[in-house]
């Protein structure tokens, strides 16, 4: 009797999903759980209708984290100053509007665009480094265009922010909202769109490279695999993402400030990273729902100390959850796998 009689069709279907294109066939078939987690976000429309406005901030802090995690989790790319590209959308969008155009599908594009082409002549330098470097200039270069927005009074507003904003209607039509109906639609529709758009790309064989470049820089090259084009290519993604997550923040609150630029903005967004799981896509969606719901409920029990205990979540998820929630979700899901195959009994075939 043969391995192959032995192992059955079932075993020869894992073979050939095991093949790279296989794999990321299989990776790109939607599962129930994620059409599950879509459904919910439209949960705060009828469960609590008086949220709406957190819900399209976390909607936002989303996009943002999603954006760090294309080059931290797939990438390895360390950042500590991802806000500075959150920050150039969020200021062009904030000038377009101040210029006489407040029109917002294009006021996205066009902050994108600004903030990817930023992120493309950036990259140049920071794919260069690794580790504590690279931590050190991406917090450096922060820093600096906080400082720089500082000293522009008169172009960014200073620390009073950027004055005189105004969001036409989407497609003339839908009007933002005291009530946050149409600032949470139109950011969950945008967050939607450029998370199908990183799916397909992370599920692609671009993004098994990117993993390969995440795990091992050094071997990369030997397989043909271009280590700074790669990483220059998803980091410019991943700043115009950023930009137009900032873009959004501008146009629902129709408000900038310094703050977007901040250092306290590039570590929230790695707090979320590191609550949900990096390397995951939706690792990023669910820590900025975790950490965005837990700073509201902690900031309204005490609004001097409620970083304590943001701190002391923090430590927690990584003490007892080291990959973030959903990678402790996949651990036990696995156990439970594993459990599940050992009970069942051995079948012969007739």
């Amino acid at each position: 009797m043969t391995s192959e009689t032995i192992a059955g069709p079932a075993d020869a279907g894992t073979d050939a999903a095991a093949s790279p294109h296989g794999h990321l066939q299989a990776q790109v078939r939607w599962r129930w759980v994620e059409i599950a987690f879509w459904l919910a976000t439209l949960l705060p429309f009828v469960l609590t209708p008086d949220y709406l406005v957190l819900a399209s901030q976390i909607a936002i802090a989303g996009l943002f984290a999603l954006s760090l995690d294309l080059i931290l989790g797939f990438s390895g790319i360390i950042s500590l100053g991802h806000a500075a590209y959150f920050g150039v959308g969020a200021y062009t969008a904030g000038l377009l509007s101040v210029w006489g155009w407040g029109e917002p599908l294009s006021g996205l594009l066009i902050a994108g665009l600004v903030t990817g082409l930023f992120g493309y002549v950036t990259s140049f330098v920071i794919v260069r480094f690794r580790h504590l470097a690279l931590i050190m200039i991406t917090l450096g270069l922060g820093l600096l265009l906080q400082e720089a927005a500082n000293s522009a009074g008169w172009l960014t507003g200073g620390f009073d922010g950027l004055q005189g904003i105004n969001t036409w209607p989407i497609l003339q039509t839908l009007d933002f909202d005291l009530y946050g109906y149409t600032a949470y639609s139109y950011s969950l529709a945008v967050l939607f769109v450029i998370f199908l758009i990183a799916r397909r790309l992370v599920h692609s064989p671009f993004g098994l490279a990117l993993r390969g470049i995440r795990e091992n820089n050094h071997r990369m090259p030997a397989i043909g695999a271009p280590v700074h084009s790669h990483s220059r290519t998803i980091y410019t993604l991943a700043a115009g993402i950023a930009g137009i997550a900032g873009a959004l923040l501008t146009e629902t609150t129709q408000t900038v400030s310094l703050e977007v630029l901040g250092f306290q903005r590039s570590a929230d967004v790695l707090v979320m990273l590191i609550i949900g799981g990096t390397g995951r896509l939706y690792g990023g969606l669910v820590g900025a729902v975790v950490y965005m719901v837990a700073r509201d409920q902690f900031s309204g029990l005490n609004p001097q100390y409620w970083y304590f205990w943001i701190g002391l979540l923090l430590i927690g998820v990584v003490m007892f959850l080291p990959t973030g929630i959903l990678g402790g979700v996949a651990f036990v899901a696995e156990r439970l796998k594993a459990a599940v195959a050992r009970k069942r009994p051995w079948t012969k075939a007739p």
